[in-house]
């Protein structure tokens, strides 16, 4: 195999990777540990990892409470090792959980229709972008920079080969899309703007002026979303064309960052453009209720030239947890959750310095106060806390200043101690 790519050794795999980011030691262990106590090391360094930690950090991976019955669930059999459910009569299980999946992305989003599921909110960014330069036929995206930075990166990794150009829209002072700009910017060769709500810096965005003007230009409006919790308080989206998001927050653990759960909800004269696949409801032979793929747009399904995503993998499982975690909180104990969330970080804003004026969710920016960010984070390590995500990274203009989350998980002593640690307003 070496030798018809071209390459003399396996190290020629990754020699193109910098040097800072390569492991070329021995592990620091003893020879001849059995598995054993390879597995019983490893059970106790993961142990070490925030054990007993409180934390504030969210910038669209959050720390809520997962139901035990969700893993009751996914860990049957049938379910567990399912794959894509391409013969109806033995999938029934996993069609119908596609299906109920389906039907409450719908109704959250206020969307008419919704696929079975994308790998990750950042992922189902560029299908949305793309969706959209198909549906116009017009070659050019606009992306606000309140959007999560790493879906925006994802973005321009998918189109920078497409001849698909992405422009990034500013900001105002209030934290939220600059409207100023985006008329600028938005021209007759725009196929697509993407906006995210509540935003990267965990404000509401204006949905209802942002909307006429994308539409009156005959670009398609993308909303995307990172905190799902909040749609049990927010207005579903209904202005958007597209919508599209993350799951995590349903009951998906945080994992060092996946898998995750994407969703992506459309207008319905918009469904032949939909990736991946969708389950429909039928009645079989019997004329019993029952579930099949109705619509597959996949490369493995219809002619390569004609697909509208290469998307293989069968998200379902990680659908099913979001599904199972619905299901048990419906619509009532999703919006008590959502209160939970708003009253405890507005709890903690009110005691720290935030940099935006805006109504925002459960996540906010605060002003380090004169002190460092990275600074307040190690004062808060020592107490058992992780701190909020410093904003320099992504965006140099606030470097002064970190993204604080509060969800239900967190205690009323653990904000205190963060806002003490941050000094007076």
């Amino acid at each position: 195999m070496l030798a018809t790519i071209g390459l003399r050794s396996e190290e020629d795999l990754i020699s193109h990777l910098p040097a800072d980011v390569l492991f070329s030691k021995r592990l620091n262990m003893k020879d001849g540990v059995s598995e054993f106590e390879i597995v019983d090391y490893f059970k106790q360094q993961a142990g070490r990892n925030a054990n007993g930690y409180a934390s504030f950090l969210g910038a669209g991976v959050y720390n809520h409470y997962r139901p035990v019955i969700v893993d009751a669930v996914v860990s049957r059999g049938e379910f567990l090792t399912s794959y894509t459910p391409y013969q109806a009569e033995i999938s029934q299980g996993t069609l119908t959980s596609i299906f109920e999946f389906q039907t409450m992305v719908c109704q959250l989003t206020g969307m008419d229709v919704a696929n079975a599921s994308m790998y990750d909110g950042s992922t189902s960014v560029p299908e949305a972008a793309m969706m959209a330069v198909r549906i116009t036929k017009r070659d050019k995206v606009l992306i606000a920079r309140t959007v999560h930075p790493e879906y925006r990166e994802v973005l321009h990794t998918a189109t920078q080969h497409q001849g698909i150009p992405v422009e990034e829209l500013g900001y105002t002072k209030s934290g939220r899309l600059d409207l100023d700009d985006l008329k600028k910017k938005l021209t007759d060769h725009v196929a697509a703007v993407i906006v995210q709500t509540p935003n990267f810096f965990g404000l509401l965005e204006e949905l209802k002026e942002i909307a006429p003007l994308v539409q009156s230009k005959g670009a398609l409006l993308v909303v995307a979303f990172t905190e799902a919790v909040a749609l049990g308080l927010m207005e579903p989206p209904r202005e958007a064309d597209i919508v599209v998001g993350e799951l995590q927050s349903f009951a998906i653990s945080p994992s060092y960052g996946g898998p995750y759960v994407g969703i992506i909800a459309a207008r319905e004269k918009y469904i032949r453009q939909l990736p991946g696949r969708l389950v429909g409801e039928t009645t079989d032979a019997a004329g019993h209720r029952a579930f099949c793929l109705t619509l597959a747009t996949r490369e493995q399904h219809i002619r390569r030239e004609k697909a509208t995503s290469n998307i293989c993998t069968n998200q379902a499982l990680l659908a099913l947890m979001a599904t199972v975690f619905m299901s048990i909180y419906g619509k009532e104990g999703l919006r008590e959750l959502a209160e939970q969330n708003l009253a405890k970080a507005h709890y903690l804003a009110s005691k720290v310095k935030v940099a935006f004026d805006g109504p925002f969710f459960n996540e906010f920016v605060a002003n380090a106060n004169g002190k460092s960010p990275g600074q307040i984070n190690a004062e808060l390590a020592e107490k058992k806390i992780i701190g909020g995500l410093p904003l320099g990274r992504f965006y140099p203009e606030l470097k002064g200043s970190m993204l604080l989350c509060a969800t239900e998980m967190n205690k009323r002593e653990d904000m205190d101690t963060v806002a003490a640690i941050f000094g007076k307003r």
